[in-house]
Order: C-alpha cells, then sequence, then structure tokens
C-alpha cells in the first residue's frame, strides 16, 4: 500500500467523506492495479456525486479490468448520458471508445 493511500484511507477514516476522496482513492488502488478495491470506491464517489464524469469513466475502467464487462457497459452508457449533460465532451469521448471496444 503506498504512502498516498495510507493518507487518503486515513482522512476517509477520520470522517472525510465526499466523493472527491473516494475518486482519489479509486484512482490510487487503480494505478496499483487493486481493481475491486478501485470499483468499490468508485462506486462510492458515484453515489456520493451522481455528477461526476471522472468518476464515470475510471468506474467502468475498473470494471473492464476486473472482467465485469456487461456491468462495465452499462457505467459506461450512464457515464456518456450525464458527461453530455455537464458539457465534459472530452470524457464523452473517452467512454464513447471504451464502450466501442467492449461492444466488440
Amino acid at each position: 500500500m503506498t504512502e498516498m493511500i495510507k493518507n487518503l484511507e486515513a482522512m476517509l477514516a477520520n470522517g472525510q467523506e465526499n466523493a472527491l476522496l473516494r475518486y482519489g482513492l479509486g484512482n490510487a488502488y487503480f494505478l496499483e492495479k487493486n481493481y475491486s478495491m478501485a470499483v468499490d470506491h468508485l462506486e462510492k464517489a458515484i453515489e456520493l456525486d451522481e455528477n461526476y464524469s471522472a468518476a464515470w469513466k475510471l468506474y467502468g475502467k475498473a470494471l473492464t479490468a476486473t472482467n465485469e464487462n456487461s456491468k462495465a457497459i452499462a457505467v459506461y452508457e450512464k457515464g456518456i448520458r450525464i458527461a453530455e449533460h455537464n458539457g465534459d465532451k472530452q470524457a464523452v469521448k473517452e467512454m464513447q471508445v471504451f464502450l466501442k471496444r467492449l461492444q466488440k
């Protein structure tokens, strides 16, 4: 476990619950290739802030890494709609690419 993960987990343990913290943990675990922990934190991040486009994108990637492809497809589809609503064009493009790869 990296120092960053330890620090973020300590913040969470101290009651600092928010979408950004959960996203940070999800990203840190994803980078460590601990995809199941990444999924858990990213799922919580979007529960806390459903409009968090980057969390939807990384959540889909983490689900793909855990071979939960049908769930990843649903996440990308919803994430694309949310990113479009937010005007986050780059996230839309990236999620569309990831979605097409899964649908092949």
